[in-house]
């Protein structure tokens, strides 16, 4: 199920809510901070762009969409403290992982570059032989899994209440591009004559926290070792995230995502995508 790049050190989502730890792992005794940056690199054009824009990126317009692609994200200098980061490793990890398509870029509809675009942090779709799945994804890029888990839970509290899934479902079904294959069905899903009820059947929430991990910080190899005392550590912020989680009409699916340090992954990606800011 997980692409080749994340280890997966738990993965239990017969759970209720369902647990998944996934790993970045280490390279000649350094955390993977460099490799990450290039893997979530590799998706910031769907991640940034409409579908349409997407599917007519060629040899010709590859440089100016990617380049294009990166002023999306860094519309200020303010990069440190913006979400976006975190949805963009919420976004590769939907798809990496659950095989997940992208229903709409949100970047693409930032409203000015002082203002992050409200709502659900992700919205996919996994398309089955019964229908669609809908997948409204929570995102807390932080260094404190504590704090991470706190807040998570307060905004799914307000995010699934009805008046405001009902706001949600119109401006994501006015974001929906018309040339997406799933554009009918997310339509229907979503339209206000369509119960709840039904939604919910169908409807997975994934909530990814990162966070400083002591575990991650104190080794440097994938040993037996450090999977064994980092699932532990995982089980403890699984058990806090439960006790706190109210959602449950829905099923949510828990994606940990320690790290050594998040300083070096913003570093590493701004290093990066800087590069690509004047294409």
């Amino acid at each position: 199920m997980a692409g080749p790049f994340f280890k997966v050190v738990v993965s239990d989502l017969a759970r209720k809510p369902g647990l998944m730890g996934i790993c970045a792992g280490f390279e000649l005794g350094e955390w993977r901070a460099d490799q990450l940056s290039k893997l979530l690199f590799q998706s910031l054009p769907d991640f940034c762009l409409r579908y349409s824009e997407y599917q007519s990126i060629d040899a010709e317009n590859a440089a100016e969409r990617l380049g294009e692609a990166a002023r999306k994200v860094y519309q200020t200098d303010a990069y440190r403290n913006r979400g976006e980061f975190g949805e963009l490793i919420l976004h590769v990890a939907l798809k990496k992982i659950f095989n997940s398509v992208p229903a709409i870029s949100k970047i693409f509809f930032k409203d000015s570059s002082n203002h992050a675009v409200k709502g659900f942090d992700a919205v996919h779709v996994l398309p089955t032989q019964t229908g669609l799945e809908l997948w409204l994804g929570e995102v807390k890029f932080y260094q404190d899994i504590a704090k991470a888990i706190t807040d998570v839970c307060k905004e799914l509290d307000a995010h699934f209440e009805r008046e405001y899934l009902r706001e949600e479902f119109l401006l994501i079904r006015g974001k929906i591009d018309e040339a997406w294959p799933h554009a009918g069905k997310l339509h229907k899903l979503l339209d206000e004559s369509t119960s709840l009820d039904e939604v919910f059947d169908v409807v997975v929430v994934p909530v990814l926290l990162t966070y400083n991990s002591p575990t991650t910080a104190l080794h440097d190899r994938s040993t037996e070792a450090y999977l064994s005392a980092l699932t532990t550590e995982l089980e403890k912020h699984y058990a806090s995230f439960t006790s706190k989680n109210n959602l449950t009409h829905v099923e949510v699916r828990l994606i940990l995502f320690p790290m050594r340090e998040k300083k070096l992954l913003i570093d590493a990606l701004h290093k990066r995508l800087e590069n690509y800011r004047c294409l």
